[in-house]
This record gives structure tokens, C-alpha cells and sequence, in this order.
């Protein structure tokens, strides 16, 4: 007998519901025009924001820092893996998003699950908004604190919670949001989300995976979009999105930063970045400290793209940011739809159940800095001949 028998039905099902699938397989640089799968197509599903994946500043620094000081670090942070090209990196971070100290973790996805541990746990009260990253929500279990869902950025509920956990006399209270929520591209309320944290005393934490190198001055994040400075405790960012190569931070007191050195169990059990990752991100700092057209780009493009969806009836939800949802509705539907597109020349991933609700399956797209308006053309034909052939339009 097998005891892993019971994961071919379970795939059964997913390709009975329509919602199994292969992984695609880039054979290209993270281009907007990429291969994948043996065909050129134009790359909708990509985090590389502002195209510094495949900068040259960058790949001359991954050549430079690899030549010099090997292809790895060889330890952990905390034996001997620590090398000075991490200090500049945590060092430049900490200066870039105006907070004391700043760790550097193998990933945004350890870096919660890190943090949210080493400050909370059995006694304590975690209030999350329902929709945040799947990261934040594996932290919070491996808390063990108990947890309370808001509704998706409803400031009346979150007060609520926030009451229900002083009554029962929590211990402490960590409010944690995404900045920017990924499914659907909207932007947490910040300022009031900081605002009800003051008032209940409890620890703000703010995830800006999706709006590092994308909101505020040069992509400082949320915290600088809405001018809350030295108001939010603690933020987590990534460095494999828009600064385009690898890894996640905290960014927040130096005490907080001490305390993940000695009790944030992805740092002290993960070997550190290699050297030319690190040396990479330092040049993509440099980059969006001196080239903020690149951001302006970006959002020139999304304004664009966004629009010409929108004006051919396509339901893209609530974004504000170059995250920009499709929204088909059901989940073989939308994947039938990424297919269809892909037969057309475009890459966009559909994203179903249980990444999203069941009625709210969609083709998630991204558009980059690097794109063309003759991209964004192209692809919007695509969205047009399939939208009316599968009569989502």
C-alpha cells in the first residue's frame, strides 16, 4: 500500500475542476517579450518591476562581487557567513527607508516568518486583515498567538477587534497588513490603520512586498507614500520584486533587528546570500536613488494599460497599482482564459481558488517599466479577441 496514494485523486480532482497546471518554464531573460514554453510571448506575470533583473548595472555587479569573493557565503549569519557586502546592503537599506537597522533575510517569506514569531506568541493577540499574503498568515500560526481576522481593509472591524482584544486583557497586540495586497493591487489605509495601532497600543507591521521600488519617493514603500515615518513599527519589504533579484528585509528598531539575530529561526538556520545577489541589490539601490524615472515609467505604463482594459468593459476590482486584476469570475474559466491568451502571444498567470475566492478567479497581470506602448498594444488586442470569444466581454 501506498500512504501517498491519496494525492492522485486529490490531483484527479484539481484536473477535473480545470485547475491543474504545468509550470511554465522561462527559457529567456525576465524580459517583457520572454520564451516560455519554446514560444515568444509578451510577459504579463512578472514581479520584475522596473526591469532590474536584467540590468546591466546589476549583472556587471554579480560578475564583479562573484569574481571577487566566491560563488557563495558558506555559513550563517551567525557563524561566519556574515561578509562586510551584507553589513553595506543593511546598512544602505536601513538609510533608504529612514529607520534604525535593517536585517536581510533569504526571503520576504522568511522574513515573516522570522518576525512574526520572535515577537508574539501564546498569550498574545495577532489582528490581520483577511486578505493578507499567504507569508503572513503561516507567521502568525507558527506565533501560536491567537489570531483575528478584520474584513479586507475595513477600518470599523479592525476597531473592533482591537476593543475585543483589550477587553480579554491580551498580552501584546500586533496589527499586521500588507501595503500593497497582492491578488488585487489595492493599497492598504494606512494612515488609519497607524492611527487605530496608537490608539489600542498595539504594534503596527506593515508587509511592502508589492511596494518596495514601487510607491513613495524612489520606492521607499507605503510608510513614505502616506508620510508616516517613525510611525509604524515594523517593515517588511522584499528584494526580488521590483529591485529584481533576491531575498526579503526588516526594517525597525535596532532592538527588534538585535532580537531576530539571536531569535529569527530562518536567520540563524539559513545560509546567507551569496555574494553577487548582495553586491546586486546595493546596485539596485543605487539605481532607484538615481534613476526615479524608471518609477514614473511604471506607472505611466499601468495608468495606460489599465485604462484600455477598463475601457473594453473588463472588471479589474480595486486596484491602484500596476498589480491589475482581470476578473473572469470562475476558476476553469480564467484558466482557460490564461491559455487562450498564451495561444495569442501573452503570458498571464490565472489565479483561482484557494489563492482567491471561488467567484473571484482572475488573470493577474503586471506591466513593467520596461515595457513598450507597442507591448501594451498587443497585449490589449489579446484581452479583446479572447475576452469576446469566451464572452467575458
Amino acid at each position: 500500500m501506498n500512504p501517498l496514494g491519496f494525492l492522485k485523486d486529490e490531483l484527479a480532482e484539481l484536473k477535473e475542476q480545470g485547475l491543474y497546471r504545468e509550470l511554465k518554464v522561462l527559457e529567456s531573460g525576465q524580459t517583457p517579450r520572454s520564451v516560455i514554453d519554446g514560444k515568444e510571448v509578451i510577459n504579463l506575470s512578472s514581479n520584475n518591476y522596473l526591469g532590474l533583473a536584467t540590468h546591466p548595472k546589476l549583472i556587471e555587479a554579480t560578475i564583479k562581487a562573484t569574481e571577487q569573493y566566491g560563488a557563495g557565503s558558506g555559513a550563517v549569519r551567525t557563524i561566519i557567513g556574515t561578509m562586510s557586502l551584507h553589513q553595506e546592503l543593511e546598512q544602505r537599506l536601513a538609510e533608504f527607508k529612514h529607520t534604525e537597522a535593517v536585517l536581510v533575510f533569504q526571503s520576504g517569506f522568511t522574513a515573516n516568518t522570522a518576525t512574526i514569531p520572535a515577537i508574539v506568541g501564546k498569550g498574545d493577540v495577532i489582528i490581520s486583515d483577511s486578505l493578507n499574503h499567504a507569508s503572513i498568515i503561516d507567521g502568525c500560526r507558527l506565533s501560536r498567538a491567537e489570531i483575528k481576522a478584520y474584513d479586507h481593509a475595513d477600518m470599523n472591524h479592525l476597531e473592533q477587534r482591537l476593543k475585543e482584544a483589550k477587553d480579554q486583557g491580551s498580552g501584546k497586540i500586533l496589527v499586521i497588513t500588507d501595503g500593497v495586497f497582492s491578488m488585487d493591487g489595492d493599497i492598504a489605509p494606512l494612515p488609519d490603520i497607524v492611527e487605530l495601532s496608537q490608539k489600542y497600543g498595539a504594534i503596527s507591521y506593515v508587509d511592502d512586498a508589492h511596494s518596495s521600488g514601487v510607491l513613495g519617493a524612489n520606492g521607499r514603500g507605503s510608510v513614505d507614500h502616506f508620510g508616516l515615518h517613525g510611525q509604524v513599527d515594523i517593515q517588511i519589504g522584499t528584494l526580488s520584486k521590483a529591485l529584481g533579484v533576491l531575498g526579503g528585509y526588516v526594517a525597525s528598531s535596532k532592538d527588534l533587528i538585535d532580537w531576530l539575530v539571536h531569535r529569527g529561526r530562518p536567520f540563524l538556520f539559513s545560509t546567507s546570500h551569496p555574494p553577487g545577489v548582495t553586491a546586486a541589490l546595493i546596485a539596485a539601490l543605487d539605481i532607484l536613488l538615481t534613476e526615479p524615472e524608471l518609477i514614473d515609467t511604471l506607472w505611466d505604463n499601468t495608468r495606460y494599460f489599465k485604462g484600455k482594459l477598463e475601457a473594453l468593459g473588463f472588471d479589474t476590482g480595486k486596484s491602484d497599482t500596476p498589480i491589475t486584476p482581470v476578473i473572469i469570475g470562475e476558476g476553469s474559466k480564467a484558466m482557460k482564459f490564461s491559455d487562450e491568451l498564451f495561444n495569442a502571444g501573452v503570458f498571464a498567470q490565472g489565479i483561482a481558488y484557494p489563492t482567491v475566492a471561488k467567484d473571484k478567479a482572475r488573470v493577474r497581470t503586471i506591466v513593467t517599466a520596461t515595457h513598450s506602448k507597442a507591448d501594451l498594444d498587443e497585449a490589449i488586442a489579446a484581452f479583446e479577441k479572447v475576452g469576446k470569444d469566451l464572452l467575458v466581454i
